[in-house]
């Protein structure tokens, strides 16, 4: 059933973005570096075809700031993707007033000697946005080559644009902290969409887990440790390189199609078995084989500078199919008897005895981890999960059983159901949660818009260029304060 246009973008977000290798050249650093963790592919629409002789050029002067057409067309470039819209210079001057905007931030946290940011925090901000842009690009080499820098000059010429962007979000989180939403405004809120026009839910459930995973045989471990040996050695006795090694036995697929290699990793985002051996291992020489969560490796770092590293390596798994249940199982049993009839909390004992990380941190609550909502659709969950959730009522916690986890390792656990409601329309008692989370987000729209318009009124903003050409077209006159 179709639902109000309001609704809906409220209700289902997106985030997908694109943007095009081909014209990166072109577009200025700071615009390319905020974009670049989107998806890249062939640009063929209006925004990256018209006025193909204009590179870039100043859109727009936000107090001592410029924006600049490059960074205005990749945020369109984005939308088109995000949204499936056609091109329209509506949304070119949407997307320059959101630039606009951060930049008016920006000056107004200057101004506010309350809010702080340290080199700390940016020069954390800085790994995390090279470290992403530098595997979206496959490599540092690549990075490099492409804007025609080094990851040092990148990186100095990054830094405070992002210490301002961080002071902008500091300075707008305040205000949003400050938004509040009463239990009549939400119900106000939902009452003005028309019951036919709400979307349908599909059935969801909520639940917690505890996790334990089987012990792998000695043998398995055993053959997975000989071949990785074997390659060692043929590699060393010339019959291969690792880079063709790799290729053709590693089971990393997230780098076997590149031999293996990984640049510009940080050994502190390596588990520890695998950082340990690369921080030691001399340089261009074979490693010997090693052991860590994910099976046996050798590996060989080509360059480290402090804790980044640039090396390659070989991947063999061991055999899951090989690996004995039973002391996973009689372990899930204990706890699940020490729950039933001993009244431990399950959240107590998933923090204890869960060897799922991610979940045993959070006492085994099973998230969305893209939205961190713990409503779950129960057609999203693969057939093991429905199969062991179908078998327990509600409150219920069901017999140790086995599963492929969302990360798609094999693992057994208990189910704690806490929740079960079938497909329906959406409604105020029984989605108050989520209905009260976008009359939230909804409401920080509505004042952030306006909070914003009256802090435009003391920067200075002029409009150049297509901004003001497509400005006096839009609204009929160019924005000038």
């Amino acid at each position: 059933m179709q639902y109000s246009l309001r609704f809906r973008r409220l209700v289902v977000e997106r985030t997908v973005g694109i943007f095009s290798m081909n014209v990166l050249k072109g577009f200025s650093l700071f615009a390319v570096l905020c974009l670049a963790l989107f998806t890249f592919c062939p640009v063929t629409t209006a925004v990256a075809q018209s006025d193909e002789e204009v590179i870039d050029e100043i859109v727009a002067v936000v107090g001592e700031y410029i924006v600049l057409r490059s960074e205005v067309d990749g945020i369109v470039l984005r939308f088109l993707q995000q949204q499936q819209m056609e091109y329209s210079e509506e949304l070119w001057l949407t997307a320059l007033n959101q630039l606009i905007d951060q930049r008016v931030l920006s000056i107004h946290a200057k101004r506010d000697t309350n809010i702080v940011v340290s080199d700390d925090q940016v020069e954390q901000a800085l790994d995390q946005r090279i470290d992403q842009i530098t595997a979206q690009m496959g490599g540092v080499s690549n990075l490099e080559q492409i804007y025609g820098k080094s990851t040092l000059e990148i990186r100095s010429d990054l830094r405070e644009d992002l210490r301002d962007q961080l002071l902008a979000d500091q300075f707008q989180g305040i205000k949003i902290g400050s938004i509040k939403t009463t239990p009549s405004e939400i119900r106000e809120w939902f009452m003005q969409f028309p019951t036919d026009s709400l979307p349908t839910i599909p059935e969801i459930v909520r639940l917690s887990h505890i996790v334990r995973y089987p012990a792998l045989s000695d043998e398995a471990k055993d053959y997975a440790r000989s071949l990785v040996s074997s390659i060692r050695d043929s590699v060393l006795a010339g019959s291969f390189t690792l880079e063709e090694a790799a290729t053709a036995f590693s089971q990393d697929e997230g780098s076997k199609s590149n031999g293996g290699r990984y640049e510009g990793s940080r050994l502190r985002e390596l588990v520890p078995e695998f950082a340990a051996v690369a921080s030691r291992a001399n340089i261009g020489e074979l490693s010997q084989v090693f052991e860590s969560p994910y099976g046996f490796h050798v590996l060989r770092v080509n360059e480290r500078r402090g804790d980044v590293v640039d090396f390659n390596h070989v991947l063999i798994q061991i055999d899951e199919n090989e690996a004995d249940p039973t002391e996973a199982i009689d372990m899930l049993s204990v706890v699940r008897d020490s729950i039933l009839n001993q009244e431990m909390p399950f959240e107590l004992m998933a923090r204890r005895h869960s060897e799922e990380e991610i979940s045993n941190k959070l006492g085994g609550r099973v998230l969305n981890y893209s939205s961190g909502e713990r409503d779950l659709p129960l057609q999203a969950l693969n057939f093991t999960w429905r199969t062991t959730i179908n078998s327990i009522d509600i409150g219920e916690i069901s017999e140790p059983a086995e599963v492929e986890l969302l990360d798609g390792k094999k693992a057994y656990h208990i189910i704690h159901l806490q929740r079960r409601v079938p497909e329906h329309k959406v409604d105020i008692e029984t989605d108050y949660e989520r209905i009260e989370t976008l009359a939230l987000q909804d409401k920080q729209n509505r004042v952030l818009s306006e909070w914003l318009q009256d802090l435009r009124k003391d920067v200075y903003i002029e409009m150049r260029g297509k901004a003001q050409e497509i400005s006096l077209a839009v609204n009929g006159k160019s924005v000038m304060n």
